[in-house]
């Protein structure tokens, strides 16, 4: 009586812990006529021991797939699985389970019949297993958006390191982070001022499928410029083609994004491309946001101004140059902002004017401006930057330029003269021409909307005459500008300065 008395209080201590059991009635040395079976191995209670002992359950998704008798035998399989299957290309690591199963040490005074072999030929042959990783995680406003699996930290940090040397030099970097500054611009040129990543990056120590894994540092950089974007475009190199003109025929990208993109096949801007090579023109999606800030210090033009005064003595509608305008100069400092390679931003911070301008004045026969342009050509934008010039790219018969720090900003005149046409084709897009009636004429191509002056509209120089824009065959917001001189195409940059544009 006493003996069974005793069962039944170690019966009542195991409900918590097993599943039920159907009702079973218990003879002498514990022999069971029912057995309840458990798991997906059908385990079943083979014995009921007077002192409790402990179980190693393993659940998948929360659903028991058996339960462990030898747990160190488990530690061992592990352990082969990892030297037979994944240490030669995962070495340094171990093998885990995988992330939707968990094992639980259970006390209980039942005992189940062993089926270990049977569940670790369950986790082979569903290839149930993980390896330790270093998890990379990438937060904005203390929420993660991506995370990735490297093989070790120093290789990911090989492979950021490289990535942040497209956009800054390692010695840069280096004199920054130390709390030191770069040299003061002594003459024309940028500086690198300052480096800062927008988002979050912490490291840390965990477990992944090994096809989550990244091993190499190509598959990291891969990652750290696209992110998970698979797709890429790309252009076969024609004959005469420079960097900067594949890169202005393919949405106007700059020549150094061009190089950035090329790594592997471009190491100059200026470097001479073979016909037929393959380049990539998607530039970099990339997860997170390296941003530089620059100082660029850059000689200014300042220009002259003109004026009028009647003379009576000249012919209407005739015009006497008195004084020749001369243009001044100035040295500008900007403040720049680089994301990714790319320039967003610019803002002038000071300027020291170099050379004083002289104005130019003209006696005019009546009060009128006159219609004759100077022959003294400006540029058709403030902040002016050639993305393309002359020859470029095969057939490029014009020079294109941006205006460095507002993309979007106005067209002005580059000398004074008559509204000649105002029209529209798919080539050049939104176009104007300006006659100078001096045997010049003025081109100005791929405007926003069309110019809102009439033809026979006469404009000075720098008068507004439409927006950037990039209508017709253009990858890019830019101002396509020629000049004709009596009927033949010249070279806008032979008569403008164009050097260090």
């Amino acid at each position: 009586m006493k003996k069974f008395l005793v069962i039944l209080a170690s019966l009542a201590a195991s409900v918590a812990i097993v599943m039920y059991l159907p009702s079973m009635r218990i003879s002498s040395g514990y022999a069971l006529e029912e057995k309840a079976e458990t798991g997906l191995f059908h385990q079943y209670v083979s014995r009921i021991n007077s002192e409790p002992a402990t179980i190693h359950c393993v659940y998948e998704d929360g659903n028991l797939i058996g339960i462990i008798s030898d747990k160190e035998k488990l530690n061992q399989h592990l352990d082969q699985v990892y030297h037979e299957k994944y240490e030669e290309k995962y070495p340094n690591t171990k093998v885990y389970l995988s992330k939707d199963l968990y094992i639980t040490d259970e006390q209980t005074y039942f005992e189940y019949n062993n089926a270990d072999d049977e569940i670790l030929a369950y986790l082979d042959e569903n290839d149930m297993y993980c390896l330790g990783a270093t998890a990379v995680s990438f937060s904005q406003d203390d929420k993660v958006y991506s995370r990735i699996y490297v093989s070790s930290e120093e290789i990911y940090e090989e492979a950021m390191n490289e990535y942040l040397s497209l956009f800054i030099s390692p010695e840069t970097i280096t004199t920054l982070t130390s709390g030191q500054t770069t040299p003061e611009l002594t003459t024309y040129g940028s500086r690198d001022v300052g480096i800062t990543i927008s988002q979050t990056i912490t490291t840390t120590e965990d477990y992944a499928r090994p096809e989550e894994i990244k091993t190499t540092k190509e598959e990291i950089l891969e990652y750290l410029k696209y992110g998970d974007n698979k797709e890429r475009e790309y252009y076969t190199v024609k004959q005469y083609d420079t960097v900067a003109g594949v890169g202005s025929k393919n949405y106007g990208l700059s020549a150094t994004q061009v190089m950035n993109i090329n790594r592997d096949k471009i190491s100059s801007i200026d470097q001479v491309l073979s016909e037929g090579m393959e380049l990539c023109i998607t530039y970099f999606t990339s997860p997170i946001e390296i941003i530089v800030y620059k100082e660029t210090l850059r000689q200014q033009d300042i220009y002259y101004e003109t004026t009028y005064y009647e003379d009576d003595t000249i012919l209407k509608g005739e015009v006497e140059t008195v004084q020749a305008g001369v243009n001044g100069s100035k040295n500008t400092l900007f403040s720049e902002k680089w994301v990714n390679g790319v320039l967003v931003s610019g803002v002038e911070v000071s300027s020291v004017e170099t050379k004083q301008p002289q104005s130019e004045v003209v006696a005019v026969g009546i009060m009128e401006l006159p219609d004759v342009g100077t022959g003294e050509f400006r540029f058709p934008v403030d902040n002016a930057m050639i993305s393309c010039g002359w020859g470029c790219y095969y057939g490029h018969r014009g020079t294109d330029i941006q205006n460095r720090y507002d993309r979007w900003g106005k067209v002005l005149a580059a000398d004074r003269g008559v509204i000649m046409q105002v029209s529209y084709d798919r080539w050049g897009g939104n176009w104007v021409k300006i006659n100078h009636n001096n045997g010049w004429v003025s081109y100005y191509g791929h405007m926003r909307s069309p110019c809102p002056l009439p033809v026979g509209t006469v404009v000075d120089k720098g008068d507004e005459i439409g927006d950037i824009g990039m209508t017709g065959l253009a990858t890019g917001p830019h101002v396509h500008f020629f000049l004709e001189w009596q009927g033949s195409r010249r070279d806008a940059c032979t008569v403008l300065n164009c050097s260090g544009r």
